[in-house]
């Protein structure tokens, strides 16, 4: 009704300038049906283009596309009439000069009067929630930038308001964009945000490095001014919430790197219409690892694990995923020999991924036997039984601190290697052709697994403090989990059998700056609203991890974050005698034995700040 309104304004507007000329807008003798009928042809374009369909204030430039064709229909179809009216009666209808400028103040009505309700509506109702809304600014100006400042810009609620975009670039100072300025970083960021008085950015170029983010990250953390990222807006499966894709920066941002090319080739070869056996499979890491098999279409998983809870709730996970593969779920003690060997009778593995084991370094300090029964003892079992039963490989997932171990939990690792090692040297000295080729996967700490430091200071933030760290100098290496099993997927599929695999961590990080770094991101001040406490050394922890021995060197691959560890070898039968011997005494719990004799097995192992040092004297 009011597009109509404002056409009878247009027409009367037109009419009383064109009378004012000494003209005739409407020539004929039968003024009211030709009124009427342009009124009538000028609603029907309306229905033809559907001008009215729109939400007046989410309107854009198609809206005015519309309106703008619905008007040159008019005129057209006026001007043929006009053509075809003067042939019959010698006269036209209307005066054509009198249609052009009655269409083209119909279409500035129509259009003008959509402008005035957006704006309205942008600039006035929403002004009122203002005071709420966290004030940022987007650094990017890129296509993605310009999508997420739009999407921002029209969500109902709004959680932002977005005062300017910076370029990088610093080319277009002079330059708006979507009303909004665009802002040069000639100093750094802070002072720019200071300047326009806002409390946050959101980083939304998708062209910035790494190392470029890491500054901005740096510089407004420094500040306390919020960081906030957003995905390439096609990757956003549902766009109806829109700021719940604009999320506060994680630690896992800052310490990601650079996406991992994997031989997928390689990898389908090994694991496609294939068992698959993976143990430890409830699990953070192992978890990942039937997530990410699952990728290359095996033929069986077998997902084993003694934890009845979480596994459960990765067998409905897995359940849920439309696969061709069959998952069978079982409950089982990788200690317990028997039970596993049935589990190798039944579902025949190829493929067995070894990620069962106790990791906490306290808690194995207290408890050196359950280290022995199950990250030594279980490890011979599931190997003992591969060889039996011809399994193809044998990939185990070990750990950093199994290098030069300072702790029993380490040094139990360490020897699980040695074990699976002389099993491969007693079968190349044997020329098996067809023996089980085992594999071993060393990386460090992975964010966000059971017993990581970052859910640990997530909680104690969450708590209001303290957040408490061991020593002030302790570093570490990290990646992500999913990272993580990657790289052991590519480790196993190029493994020929004795390798250990060790990945590149990137660099490592001080725990002090971690921890320093997510409280800032939980918008608070370290040492002021969540204080940092330090702790001491846990018994056996080290200020620092190492993916080497003292005597090993490295070979690289073909994938420039893996490399072989050279390692020296042990013979089977020595080794096997020794641990033989250990999980004998293990299963008396006397723990300064068990102890003595792992130092035996493993020369290096030096204990440190543990009750177990009096033993290296």
């Amino acid at each position: 009704m009011i597009d109509v309104t404002i056409l009878i304004i247009a027409f009367l507007v037109t009419k009383l300038t064109i009378n004012g000329l000494g003209l005739l807008y409407v020539i004929g003798v039968s003024k009211v049906n030709y009124v009427l009928f342009l009124l009538g042809l000028n609603i029907f374009s309306f229905w033809l283009f559907r001008t009215y369909a729109g939400i007046i204030r989410h309107s854009s430039y198609i809206d005015a596309v519309k309106l703008l064709f619905s008007q040159i229909f008019v005129l057209f179809l006026f001007l043929i009439f006009n053509f075809l009216f003067e042939l019959l009666y010698g006269q036209k209808a209307f005066l054509n000069t009198a249609l052009f400028i009655n269409m083209v103040l119909s279409f500035c009505g129509l259009f003008l009067y959509r402008v005035i309700v957006k704006q309205t509506f942008e600039h006035y109702l929403k002004e009122k929630s203002d005071v709420k809304l966290v004030r940022v600014i987007i650094y990017g100006t890129d296509a993605n930038a310009i999508s997420v400042a739009k999407a921002l810009k029209l969500e109902t609620p709004s959680r932002f308001k977005i005062v300017g975009f910076v370029d990088k670039n610093s080319q277009n100072q002079s330059k708006r964009m979507l009303d909004l300025p665009i802002l040069v970083l000639k100093k750094k960021l802070p002072t720019l945000m200071r300047s326009v008085g806002a409390e946050g950015v959101i980083i939304a170029d998708k062209s910035l490095s790494k190392e470029e983010r890491l500054v901005i990250v740096d510089q407004c953390l420094e500040f306390n001014y919020k960081v906030y990222i957003v995905p390439v807006i096609m990757d956003w499966e549902d766009q109806k919430e829109i700021s719940l894709k604009v999320k506060n920066l994680q630690i896992e941002d800052l310490l990601e790197r650079k996406a991992i090319v994997l031989d997928n080739k390689s990898i389908s070869k090994q694991l496609k219409d294939k068992t698959i056996l993976i143990t430890g499979a409830a699990g953070s890491i192992g978890s990942e690892i039937v997530r990410q098999v699952l990728i290359f279409n095996p033929k069986k998983i077998i997902i084993l694990d003694q934890a009845e809870t979480p596994l459960h709730h990765l067998s409905l996970e897995t359940q849920s995923i439309i696969s061709f593969t069959k998952i069978h779920t079982v409950v089982a003690d990788i200690r317990n020999k028997e039970a596993l060997n049935n589990i190798f009778k039944v579902y025949k593995p190829q493929v067995v991924f070894h990620a069962a084991a106790y990791k906490h370094v306290p808690l194995m300090e207290e408890n050196p036997s359950q280290a022995i029964l199950t990250n030594i003892e279980g490890t011979k079992n599931l190997a003992d039984l591969a060889c039996k039963h011809k399994v193809v490989k044998f990939v185990m997932i070990s750990t950093d601190k199994a290098v030069n171990p300072s702790n029993v939990m380490g040094a139990s690792k360490r020897i699980a290697e040695k074990y699976v090692q002389s099993l491969q040297l007693k079968d190349q000295k044997e020329n098996n052709v067809k023996a089980t080729k085992f594999i071993t996967t060393r990386f460090g700490n992975v964010l966000g697994s059971n017993g990581s430091v970052v859910p640990l200071f997530s909680k104690q933030i969450a708590e209001g403090g303290p957040v408490t760290i061991t020593h002030p100098d302790i570093i570490r290496y990290f990646m992500t989990i999913p990272e993580a099993c990657q790289l052991v997927l590519e480790a196993g599929s190029m493994g020929n059998g004795g390798e250990i695999y060790i990945f590149d961590m990137g660099k490592p990080v001080k725990i002090i700056d971690l921890a320093r770094k997510m409280i800032k991101l939980a918008g608070y001040v370290p040492d002021q609203d969540i204080m940092i406490k330090v702790v001491g050394l846990r018994p056996g922890e080290k200020l620092y991890e190492e993916l080497l021995n003292n005597t090993s060197k490295t070979i690289p691959t073909y994938h420039d974050k893996i490399m072989i560890a050279e390692e020296i070898q042990d013979e089977y039968e020595t080794l096997h005698n020794d641990i033989k011997e250990l999980i004998e005494i293990a299963s008396f719990f006397d723990n300064d034995n068990i102890v003595t004799k792992m130092k035996k097995i493993v020369p290096e192992f030096k204990s440190r700040n543990s009750a177990f040092e009096v033993l290296d004297k």
